[in-house]
């Protein structure tokens, strides 16, 4: 007998179904559909809601939590300088783990059941529905998950003066990574750097998808290889 392919119907809930898909997953998860509709995840009103978050949240829930953190290590006797400089590289630190994550996880290759939901939930569904406004950035209570290994980790590897800024700083490039994410994806960029970045990541969805994974800089696909070259020069190979 030849096993019939499976067909994902949109009309239904998706998570659940794309595990099915197998092998075929890949390239059914990048064939996007540009629609600033989402489709539904879940049949549970609850899951669904968690699913879905406006952009705004995130810098109303964390940006607090940075100040905290910052507040906290000037109270532990660093100096305004000192913070400032920790929260600079925590920013820097951040931008190598937004191009790691981006490019070895959200990009990893599945295609058993259960793989496939994870993927699709984790990243999949932002290649499939890369107009979702209201899933393109993390939802808080993942993050907030996330953030207890970090902050447990960052105090094994700094002082407790340092761990403080360090963490606010990490979280800071969080925030302005979500939040430039979702202007890159939904904003209507007027000067040349943002024009820049927002023509650089959708060529990331839309045209080489293996390539280009930094979205606040091109910093790291530079300096790993993995920037994407123009159709300029791509027509010059073809010549």
């Amino acid at each position: 007998m030849v096993a019939q392919e499976f067909t994902v119907d949109l009309d239904k809930p998706l998570v659940f179904q794309v595990g099915h898909l197998g092998e075929a997953y890949q390239e059914w998860v990048h064939q996007p559909i540009v629609s600033k509709e989402g489709p539904r995840f879940f049949k549970s009103d609850f899951w669904e809601f968690l699913t879905l978050n406006r952009w705004y949240s995130i810098p109303i829930i964390w940006l607090p939590v940075v100040c905290w953190y910052t507040s906290k290590a000037f109270k532990m006797g660093r100096s305004p300088p000192q913070i400032a400089v920790i929260l600079v590289f925590g920013i820097f630190i951040w931008s190598l783990m937004e191009y790691t994550l981006h490019r070895f996880l959200f990009h990893i290759k599945t295609k058993s059941y259960w793989g496939n939901t994870a993927h699709y939930l984790l990243h999949g569904c932002h290649h499939k529905h890369p107009q979702d406004g209201l899933r393109l950035v993390f939802p808080p209570t993942a993050t907030a998950i996330l953030l207890v290994p970090l902050w447990k980790i960052l105090n094994l590897i700094s002082t407790p003066t340092v761990a403080p800024a360090l963490f606010a700083g990490i979280l800071l490039g969080y925030v302005m990574y979500d939040c430039t994410h979702y202007y890159l994806h939904n904003g209507q960029p007027r000067n040349e750097i943002s024009k820049s970045l927002k023509k650089y990541h959708l060529n990331h969805h839309f045209r080489i998808q293996t390539k280009g994974f930094g979205i606040t800089s091109s910093l790291w696909d530079s300096v790993f290889g993995t920037l994407p070259q123009t159709k300029s020069h791509e027509k010059e190979r073809k010549q």
